[in-house]
């Protein structure tokens, strides 16, 4: 059987605000992610439907809290916290915040790729 732990698992982004280690099990992709600072990544979803993110993501609250903005209302999951956070959302991410997350890899791939492309668009305009 498939299995990974936070320190088996390779250190796949490393940003000032966020530490993300993440592993393929199966159709999902598991991710142990370090909110370093507040953040409100809005920005960065540009381009997808709605400009929102559009996989879904089944997780447990490690430490602090997470918030999953809808455009009608706001989830928010504290330490201890198993949460489903459907299609359509944006996270507020907040310092001190650890996460495990399993997402179908699809589409964290899909979603990634405009994160990514934003990202470095806003690296190269504040260059």
């Amino acid at each position: 059987m498939p299995r990974t732990n936070k320190n088996e698992a390779p250190v796949s982004v490393d940003e000032p605000v966020i530490e993300g280690r993440y592993v393929e099990l199966g159709p999902y992709t598991v991710g142990f992610e370090t909110m370093k600072q507040d953040m409100d990544p809005a920005p960065l979803f540009h381009g997808l439907p709605d400009d929102r993110c559009q996989a879904p993501h089944w997780g447990v609250v490690l430490h602090g809290s997470l918030v999953f903005r809808y455009p009608d209302h706001e989830e928010t999951y504290r330490a201890g916290d198993a949460y489903y956070g459907a299609p359509g959302h944006l996270p507020l991410l907040t310092a001190g915040t650890e996460i495990v997350e399993f997402t179908p890899t699809a589409d964290l791939a899909a979603t990634m790729r405009v994160l990514e492309a934003n990202l470095a668009a806003s690296r190269a305009a504040s260059s």
